[in-house]
């Protein structure tokens, strides 16, 4: 008998009964048994042999076992007992030829018990194995409405699919959330090579999890592997070695920490004052040895995009203004991950410093390189990120729909308006609202019969607002620059040709030239106070001079000018288009204003290219997934 190593474990077995006892903790194994006696079980389920994961394996079946063994499966009996020596001998043959008898054990609620083979999984707990193989029982409760009945369920639902038993959540959701990291359709059944990558994948992350200390974390190991893939990615992961992993753990050492909370998103609303004053004060720029480098990165191209041209603009502006100070160059197509990738590989691999990535689809792109390279600043055009390994930017465009809906609500000759929009995303509700508002507002009997440009021409929720006697339309904030329709803007359909009457205006080049300088200058470091977990999202408006109006001259002055007064109270902050609701609340809007006819798509109702903007920053996403709309 080896009494050396009893002696040892013996030694392991005390120490975890005081400690769980001085805690007021059960000292001893759990018994499921004990457990079932106030739970009703559903079904049962016969899952044959399968290996179960080792730290899963909570307790024994019957309580005739349990004073044997402290709650780490260490024994508590003398070494002087015939148990001792059992144990010993097991320990001998494990350590000549291995354990290979299967355990007997329940499964309940993704927790092992113990039915028979308490010494072969204490051995193997002593041994450091990772799993040990089990003729399994799975005891299925009834449904509740407690989140350890969801997430169980949601386990169920994903192991169908994966045989995968050795992930666990403390959050509802996670399943669903790991499935669409790796790329998988949510009814796709794991071949075998998905489900050796997905295991060697996470093995290799928990081990470099542990090293750092992660085990000292509340979280659960599948709660951390989530975080880490939803900000480093799944693909590339067999291509990373163990250092690397590691690295990039570090860097997001505080996302584990504060889980599962997320960090606060800090809004700015308006450009800091006294950057400002400083920027009016010392136009002449400190002068440095090089000048400041700056990419771009667009998801299309400025001749086949609005919004592309708009943000190409501002970095007109902003050579314009600095010129001497900085270089800016411009990174186009990278409408998939591959050209993502390659786009921001190229921005650095040409020296710049200083990343704007103008589109929300870019978003998870933008913060593995924040995170990968930390000591870029990485800017990402989307709206209410909760990541504070970069910023983000975006601007109040709802104050100027709010202007546009009080021209709409006035000119038009009927009580029904149009609104075309594209994607249900953070901050594009507001704007749909906030149209309807300003109309109500001169008009309390108008209705805004609300459409959406990118829904697949089959879906339920797809119309025309040409099957619908409106004139006055709210259509795109900008034309493609090859296009020559007038369709953008508040036009009138009235007539052969749309005539435009008002368009809100996205003046990129303000922020740019702006936040540039305070690079530059120094204050850029300035606004996020050190210590906080803060997500810094800049969100400007008129008084900033990023967003505008412009009335067309077939306008009646008398409304210009009515226009003009509002639009000068909303920028000194004496007026707001939503005066009961917070800023948050302005962001995060799912719901729809009672005067808008119509609802917010699904993500089935959605064209496939809208789906990877929408995923990333679609308002209300659970909503969007299960089919459920605001009326």
């Amino acid at each position: 008998m080896n009494t050396e190593i009893y002696d040892k474990v013996y030694r392991l077995a005390l120490k975890d009964f005081r400690n769980r006892t001085l805690k007021g903790m059960y000292p001893y194994l759990q018994v499921l048994d004990d457990i079932l006696s106030y739970t009703t079980i559903a079904s049962k389920a016969d899952l044959g042999l399968v290996d179960i994961p080792l730290d899963q394996i909570a307790g024994t079946k019957t309580a005739g076992r349990t004073n044997a063994f402290a709650s780490n499966f260490m024994p508590l009996l003398t070494r002087d007992s015939e148990f001792a020596v059992k144990w010993c001998r097991l320990y001998e043959a494990h350590l000549e030829e291995g354990i290979r008898e299967p355990i007997k054990a329940y499964e309940f609620m993704n927790r092992f018990y113990v039915q028979e083979g308490n010494k072969r999984v204490s051995v193997l707990k002593y041994c450091d194995a990772v799993t040990i193989p089990a003729y399994v029982t799975r005891l299925i409760p009834e449904p509740d409405d407690s989140e350890e009945s969801r997430i169980y369920y949601e386990f169920l639902d994903f192991y169908d699919r994966t045989g995968i038993n050795y992930l666990n959540f403390s959050q509802p959701g996670n399943y669903k959330k790991i499935t669409e990291q790796t790329g998988a359709e949510p009814d796709h059944v794991w071949t075998d090579l998905e489900k050796e990558q997905f295991h060697s994948s996470y093995i290799r992350f928990t081990k470099a999890f542990e090293k750092k200390g992660g085990s000292k974390l509340s979280l659960t190991s599948g709660d951390a592997f989530l975080i880490y893939l939803d900000i480093c990615g799944y693909q590339d992961q067999e291509e990373k070695s163990d250092d690397e992993i590691l690295q990039e753990i570090t860097k997001i050492w505080s996302d584990f920490v504060f889980y599962p909370q997320k960090p606060e998103v800090r809004l700015l609303m308006n450009a800091d004052p006294a950057a400002e004053k400083k920027t009016l004060v010392k136009r002449i720029l400190p002068q440095s040895s090089e000048p400041l480098k700056i990419a771009f990165i667009h998801a299309k191209t400025a001749e086949t995009s609005s919004w592309t041209y708009g943000h190409d603009l501002g970095r007109g502006h902003l050579e314009q203004v600095l010129a001497g100070h900085i270089l800016t160059k411009s990174y186009f197509q990278a409408d998939s991950p591959e050209e993502e990738t390659a786009c921001f590989e190229k921005a650095i691999a040409d020296g710049n410093t200083v990343i704007f990535s103008t589109s929300p689809k870019l978003l998870d792109t933008s913060i593995r390189y924040a995170i990968r390279y930390p000591k870029l600043k990485i800017l990402n055009c989307s709206l209410n990120t909760s990541c504070k390994h970069l910023r983000t930017y975006y601007g109040r465009l709802y104050e100027a729909k709010f202007l546009i809906g009080a021209i709409a609500g006035i000119m038009s000759q009927s009580d029904r308006v149009g609104y075309i929009a594209d994607y249900p995303i953070y901050g594009m509700i507001a704007n749909i609202n906030a149209f309807a508002l300003g109309a109500q507002m001169v008009n309390p009997r108008i209705k805004v019969c609300l459409e959406w440009s990118k829904l697949r021409s089959e879906s339920a929720a797809n119309h025309t607002l040409s099957d619908i006697s409106v004139s006055f339309i709210s259509g795109r904030d900008f034309i493609k620059p090859v296009e020559g329709s007038f369709q953008f803007g508040l036009y009138n359909t009235n007539g052969d040709e749309p005539v435009n009457l008002a368009m809100p205006v996205w003046n990129w080049g303000v922020f740019y030239e702006q936040t540039v300088r305070s690079m530059i200058n120094g204050t850029w470091k300035q606004e996020l106070p050190k210590g906080k977990n803060q997500s810094i999202n800049y969100w400007w408006g008129m008084s900033s001079g990023m967003i505008d109006v412009i009335c067309s001259t077939r306008l009646p002055s008398g409304m210009v000018q009515l226009i003009e007064l509002l639009r000068k109270n909303i920028s000194s902050g004496e007026f707001r288009p939503f005066s009961d609701i917070t800023a948050e609340e302005i962001v995060t809007m799912d719901w729809l204003a009672d005067n808008i006819i119509g609802t917010i798509p699904t993500m089935n109702d959605l064209v496939e290219e809208a789906r990877p903007v929408v995923e990333v920053q679609g308002v209300a996403k659970a909503k969007l997934q299960d089919g459920e709309t605001e009326e």
